[in-house]
């Protein structure tokens, strides 16, 4: 296995103009963490020279270490191997970018998230970023790729490779790209060092606008409100705010923005609370498609490309068809489908885990049950039977059948023979990652 300084590297996470980002293994006590390696392409060493990369990734480091924020990816060591300078920090499984299905393909059209969740990550992100604005740090990237999600959707902020004091002259080449396509402000694109807190939250509302659209806004000004009918004109107005091409009619500070995205959530409460005080009969699930429910149990290993025919999803890794459920709960912590005659956990593991525990898990079930069938990890097919529709309207009135506390679900299925396929419960997709990754599991038995 291949190691950098005395940490064991397993796998590789991402890598850009600058180096690496590694999967590695401390030595005894075997945590999993993210190692940030400098191998900078050799077209950036020609134009800014080995000594300035070096300084540019080193001040990187540095501005790391002199944040503490609960929403701030946290650096832990610093050191140099074989001639190059490395940082480590903890391993996140999850980012908002990986939520949201973005590809490489930044145009291609995305998952929305839910105004609940919006909010609830927007809160977080605009948090971390104060601080980094009050400590005189301008971020320049802030995209979906670079907010990390704990196992217990707690935001960080991460990937400070391009950020800046606040009016400090960066010793960058010209031709170097400061900022990411379709995120950064019109100014920060034109000049760098023009960019100021203020393009950070342009930054923040692009980002927010597909968190809620699922597309990037447009230069002809399409209103957010075209593309979801739980937003209004507020919404567009903070949006025009957020987004405008000049930075002084822009919020100035998180503060700002804060503030008028808090009063966007309480107008929606206030929506849904009107919404469901419809009578009961209009708040009935609305009817889906009936799909295949002729289930398989045994695990298969699908590798990516081959994914989306076998588990019948779409391009998001969203089911093509959802199933009409007959939901009935049985016992304090089980749930029968009456459609698929599966029995499920309601709540499931208290904890998330790695792909091996989800296994040990199931183990320790059987070993205490007290029901006729076994239980099992669930195929994807079986865990895709329990997935549903982005809510709509009155859809946002219905209460959940199962603790929405599990949101990430272990399947049986692999992908490789170092990872495995899960599903979003809260968000109703499918996706894979390294059976290091913590998920909890939904364990399922024949009724």
């Amino acid at each position: 296995m291949k190691k950098i300084g005395k940490y064991s590297v397993t796998g590789l996470l991402g890598q850009g103009g600058m180096g690496k980002v590694f999967k590695i293994q401390y030595p005894v006590t075997g945590k999993i963490g993210a190692l940030k390696y400098l191998d900078p392409n050799p077209l950036l060493i020609s134009m800014m020279g080995q000594k300035a990369v070096e300084n540019l990734f080193t001040r990187e480091a540095m501005t790391m270490a002199k944040i503490r924020h609960p929403n701030i990816l946290e650096l832990f060591d610093f050191d140099r191997s074989k001639g190059k300078l490395y940082y480590t920090m903890d391993f996140y499984c999850n980012n908002l970018g990986q939520l949201m299905g973005e590809s490489m393909e930044t145009e291609r059209p995305t998952r929305i998230l839910t105004l609940e969740k919006t909010f609830h990550h927007a809160r977080q992100i605009l948090e971390g970023l104060g601080c980094l604005h009050w400590s005189g740090i301008i971020h320049r990237d802030i995209k979906p790729f670079n907010i990390m999600l704990t196992e217990l959707d707690v935001i960080k902020i991460g990937d400070f490779g391009l950020s800046k004091l606040r009016g400090e002259d960066m010793p960058i080449h010209g031709s170097v790209k400061v900022g990411s396509p379709y995120y950064a402000a019109p100014e920060q694109e034109k000049n760098p060092e023009h960019a100021t807190e203020a393009s950070d939250l342009y930054s923040m509302g692009v980002m927010l606008f597909r968190m809620v659209t699922g597309v990037l806004p447009e230069s002809n000004g399409v209103l957010a409100s075209s593309y979801n009918n739980d937003l209004d004109e507020q919404w567009d107005l903070f949006f025009k705010k957020a987004m405008a091409p000049d930075p002084s009619h822009r919020f100035q500070t998180t503060q700002q923005m804060a503030l008028d995205l808090e009063k966007l959530e309480q107008q929606w409460i206030k929506q849904k609370e009107r919404m469901c005080a419809l009578p009961e009969d209009f708040l009935e699930k609305p009817p889906l498609k009936t799909g295949n429910i002729t289930l398989r149990k045994t695990p298969v290993k699908a590798l990516q490309g081959d994914a989306p025919d076998m588990f019948n999803l779409t391009d998001l890794m969203e089911p093509v068809k959802f199933i009409k459920n007959n939901f009935e709960k049985i016992e304090s912590d089980q749930v029968l489908d009456h459609a698929t005659g599966l029995v499920w956990q309601k709540s499931g593991s208290p904890y998330p885990m790695n792909w091996k525990d989800a296994h040990d898990y199931i183990d320790h079930l059987n070993q205490h049950k007290s029901t006729s069938s076994p239980w099992r990890l669930p195929t994807i097919e079986e865990l895709v039977t329990i997935l549903s529709p982005l809510p709509q309207g009155i859809g946002h009135c219905l209460e959940p059948i199962f603790d929405q506390r599990q949101t990430y679900l272990w399947s049986c299925d692999r992908c490789t023979f170092i990872s495995g396929w899960y599903v979003n419960l809260e968000m109703g997709f499918v996706d894979k990652n390294d059976f290091s990754s913590f998920y909890h599991i939904k364990a399922v038995r024949d009724h």
